[in-house]
């Protein structure tokens, strides 16, 4: 049993077997029902099975032989054993410490985590207060004058009352007193300002910074950044629980809302670009679903309680 994973090689396999069989296509009913059987068999297939789908996701933009292995190996036998290595060893190898310091991976003890659809709240010191969206892991340096944290995965808020400074993927946060919401990305972080003002500036940079003013946010990059702009109406509402829309596609929203929940949930291409708008709770994404069907000409499937898909109505 791998004591970090905590699940054994025999389900990993098992785990890695349904995933390639779902992507090559939708599975019918009978396999859909053999699926669902063998995920309620047992808690560690479960955890198998939502260990693999993070893997899965964050396969793309990953530098690695392993990662390449896995998404392109022309013969199915290998690609099984690349993604069954990566799945057991938490998208690990003796390589992980350098994956990890490019941020590509969460490491598996980082300082703080947060569950899948869970939200954490943590006291710095000098009174700061970090919190962290669901998904998410971050390293926490104050070291002396030295006051860092290491957003390794995920999406945090963070109200700043002393120096701090957020290391991403892409580069440097920089912030006095300020209250500012920061997600990482594959190939970017979105930052967002709340309250006050920060620097950004991409990790390999001599120039000088971007000062971002209250209510601006922009994307930074290793190579730069896009122009700031209004702050989305969705920024930071995580925090007090909320998802909030203003027009936004129902493609985009489903895929906001499934970082809360367990399983699949898909949108009909029929029904991509309908626009929504409101404010949703978070802990209740089953009474959201239902309210789509009230709000928009949609229905919900529910194959199982782990894969639901969004259709047009009849």
């Amino acid at each position: 049993m791998n004591p970090a994973a905590n699940f054994s090689t025999q389900v990993a396999e098992q785990a890695v077997q349904w995933l390639m069989q779902m992507q090559q296509g939708p599975l019918n009913p009978r396999q859909q029902a053999n699926w669902q059987r063998w995920l309620d068999a047992h808690s560690e297939h479960q955890r198998a099975w939502e260990h693999i789908q993070r893997v899965n996701q964050r396969l793309r933009g990953m530098p690695s032989p392993l990662a390449h292995a896995a998404l392109n190996a022309p013969k199915s036998s290998s690609r099984r054993q690349a993604l069954k290595l990566l799945l057991i060893l938490g998208v690990g190898s003796a390589a992980t410490w350098g994956l990890r310091q490019q941020h590509l991976i969460p490491p598996l003890s980082a300082d703080y985590r947060s569950p899948l659809g869970q939200r954490r709240k943590v006291q710095l010191a000098e009174g700061s207060q970090l919190q962290l969206n669901t998904a998410s892991a971050v390293d926490v340096q104050f070291d002396g004058p030295q006051r860092l944290i290491r957003l390794l995965e995920g999406e945090i808020l963070l109200r700043a009352n002393t120096p701090l400074q957020i290391i991403t993927g892409q580069g440097i946060v920089t912030t006095q007193a300020a209250q500012v919401n920061v997600r990482q990305f594959n190939d970017h972080t979105q930052v967002a300002v709340l309250d006050g003002q920060v620097e950004i500036a991409p990790r390999s940079y001599s120039g000088l910074p971007l000062t971002l003013e209250k209510s601006r946010q922009a994307n930074l990059t290793r190579k730069g950044w896009d122009t700031p702009r209004l702050t989305d109406a969705n920024t930071g509402a995580w925090a007090d629980g909320m998802l909030v829309a203003s027009h936004m596609r129902l493609a985009d929203f489903l895929e906001e809302l499934s970082r809360y929940r367990r399983g699949q949930l898909q949108c009909d291409p029929l029904v991509a670009n309908l626009l929504i708008s409101g404010s949703y709770p978070l802990d209740d994404s089953e009474r959201i679903l239902d309210l789509l069907q009230i709000s928009l000409p949609v229905k919900v499937r529910r194959f199982t309680r782990y894969w639901v898909s969004v259709e047009a109505r009849a």
